[in-house]
């Protein structure tokens, strides 16, 4: 069962390891642990470099939200930006999920998918939040346009 747990918090560890928090607010005032917030969070896409997607979204606090035992709540926000030269390494699937981290203990999961709009020479960015059994319809978009002098390699 320590093995069990011990794993657990290094798979959840690890699934924060791609974030980069930039700031938060918060939202409500907690007598006992940290309060609700609203944090903002930096991911470099791993497969073009010189885009990163900002995501805000809320983080539980309180008690359960100290163990790391919280759901946070499904609504995120996405806004992704040229902050460089773009750069693609490798040729890039028509939609792919970027990044996966967890938003509670077991069932709940925020993701972003990279899609490639070929005739508009653009990458869309989409989060949304899912669960184990029922996911849910909150999302966002947003789109970085790539220069027609850069190639987009498709596989």
């Amino acid at each position: 069962m320590r093995r069990f747990i011990f794993s657990s918090l290094l798979l959840l560890a690890a699934s924060f390891s791609h974030a980069e928090e930039i700031g938060a607010v918060d939202t409500v005032f907690k007598f006992i642990g940290p309060d609700h917030k609203i944090v903002v969070e930096a991911y470099d896409d791993p497969g073009v470099s010189g885009v990163t997607c900002y995501i805000s979204r809320a983080k539980t606090g309180g008690i359960k939200g100290a163990f790391g035992v919280a759901e946070d709540k499904s609504e995120a926000s996405i806004a992704c930006q040229q902050v460089g030269p773009i750069a693609i390494a490798k040729p890039l699937k028509a939609q792919e999920e970027i990044f996966s981290e967890r938003t509670s203990l077991v069932f709940k999961r925020l993701r972003i998918v990279r899609m490639v709009d070929v005739k508009r020479h653009s990458l869309v960015y989409l989060t949304y939040s899912d669960r184990v059994i029922e996911g849910s319809p909150q999302n966002s978009v947003a789109v970085v346009s790539v220069d027609h002098a850069t190639p987009i390699p498709m596989k």
